[in-house]
């Protein structure tokens, strides 16, 4: 069966009809095309091009021969490279070569890569007239379906969905049997992504006519589409017709709904499904939690997300990951600064490890509130957990302790934190020998002011005579005040 060749470009030269090894023609390539970068220009020197194609692939060769070629030595040619589209053109019209699925999925992929796409629709046109023969009798060949499918990802990808779809119906009568689901799939996305939501539907019934089972995807696609254009009833529906057809959703399928549910203020119907998601044994993910909390926190629930992020927790099925920051915040911004911790502290011990911001901002929570101890006791439980403040909070949590006269305890809490990597500023120690001072431990303040001469933060002479004199007027002050009590 005598072979269907590309359309020729421009008229071929008399010496290339009488023998067809040669390359194409001078005035052929002259009137090439630009290329599709701008970096790559044709070359106007003919002479170079037809020595470095003699040089490099002279016939008789094979269709591996001249991937190798394209590949190895014209891909990476500065001068040469866009002619690749002409030269298998070229090659096919040769009476010895015949080409393969793997010349056909070089030149589709390179093709579909640069956005040639008038040149990718024309090559599988060439291949739907000219199959590769590898396989024997009436058999396709197994390549022929991912060479398509590369192309119709690219064509959907830039919007041309014509494209894909002729793309698609030219494979379809190629290959052996029904297509791919995974084909289906993007082609239903990239109607959907183009906002032809009508055109998605009416491909998913065909494809459910020609007996192409639907997967967690294609229902994924179209419940999600439902979703965009405010058509939650139909998700639901099409949910319900994915359980019919056997496919059991996942936790994307349960996230799009829960997401839905929220959006149409069904929250008692969202909380459901997700408690749904649990007796089917589909794992939580963060995104699953954060629809929740955001959901909750939004309609006023803000301790009903905290009793099912516990509930969550209790079960083993609350992420390692999530990150229950934004819930902690609620609480605090409401004044609920006891339910906070408690919930950080509960969490905690199932191990859904606090993120340092959260731990950050209930710190400042407990602060504003006046609970100095279980700030100070937050702070220890921190760093124990190798979890280090930033030293301004730190510095916060110092000053609140040195206002209650406990300057002993913030040094002890300064020296742990400093042990597991926090490095103090000048204010950390000027917080403390304030303190000490307050308290007229003068001994102990001049240790701490030693280590600040050490660490080199009092930059003169005048400096530290200002803090020895501090500890000194507050030392003579105390003595005074114990003398006047003594009398």
């Amino acid at each position: 069966m005598k072979k269907k060749l590309l359309q020729p470009i421009t008229k071929p030269a008399v010496s290339s009809l009488l023998n067809p090894f040669l390359p194409p023609p001078p005035e052929a390539v002259a009137s090439l095309p630009p290329p599709p970068t701008l970096t790559l220009t044709p070359t106007p020197h003919y002479d170079r091009f037809l020595h470095f194609l003699s040089n490099h692939l002279s016939p008789p060769f094979t269709a591996d021969t001249l991937v190798h070629f394209l590949k190895s030595k014209l891909h990476h040619h500065p001068s040469f490279t866009h002619y690749d589209f002409h030269i298998f053109t070229w090659a096919s019209s040769l009476p010895t070569f015949r080409h393969t699925h793997s010349s056909f999925e070089w030149m589709a992929r390179t093709l579909a890569v640069t956005q040639r796409f008038p040149h990718l629709r024309t090559l599988l046109t060439f291949i739907a007239s000219n199959p590769c023969p590898c396989s024997p009798a009436i058999f396709s060949c197994p390549r022929t379906e991912p060479i398509f499918r590369f192309a119709i990802h690219a064509f959907c990808n830039a919007s041309k969905l014509d494209d894909a779809l002729f793309a698609f119906r030219s494979m379809r009568r190629l290959i052996d049997g029904r297509p791919h689901v995974s084909v289906c799939n993007i082609l239903i996305h990239g109607f959907v992504k183009s906002g032809r939501h009508d055109k998605a539907l009416e491909f998913y019934n065909e494809m459910v006519r020609d007996r192409v089972k639907p997967d967690v995807f294609t229902f994924n696609i179209l419940i999600s589409s439902y979703c965009k254009n405010s058509q939650f009833g139909l998700a639901l529906e099409m949910f319900k017709e994915m359980k019919k057809m056997g496919c059991d959703p996942n936790v994307v399928t349960f996230n799009t709904l829960i997401k839905g549910l929220f959006r149409e203020g069904r929250v008692e119907e969202g909380i459901g499904m997700a408690h749904e998601m649990i007796e089917l044994g589909c794992q939580f993910s963060i995104v699953t939690c954060e629809i929740l909390v955001h959901g909750l926190c939004k309609g006023g629930r803000v301790l009903q997300a905290c009793e099912i992020l516990a509930d969550f927790s209790k079960r083993g099925v609350l992420p390692k990951e999530y990150d229950y920051f934004d819930l902690v915040e609620a609480l605090c911004w409401e004044g609920n600064v006891d339910r906070a911790l408690e919930l950080i502290y509960e969490l905690w011990d199932r191990a859904n490890v606090p993120s340092l911001i959260a731990c950050t901002v209930m710190v400042d929570g407990l602060r504003r509130s006046g609970k100095t101890r279980e700030a100070r006791r937050l702070v220890e439980k921190m760093l124990t957990e190798g979890m280090v403040l930033d030293v301004v909070t730190f510095n916060g949590v110092l000053q609140d302790i040195c206002n209650k006269q406990r300057t002993e305890e913030a040094n002890n809490l300064r020296l742990l934190a400093t042990s597991k990597g926090l490095e103090p500023d000048c204010m950390t120690y000027e917080i403390l020998v304030t303190g000490y001072a307050g308290e007229g431990s003068q001994k102990e303040g001049e240790l701490v002011v030693d280590e600040m001469l050490d660490r080199g933060f009092i930059p003169d002479l005048a400096s530290y005579n200002r803090l020895m004199d501090e500890l000194s007027k507050r030392q003579r002050s105390a003595c005074l005040r114990l003398n006047k009590f003594g009398r």
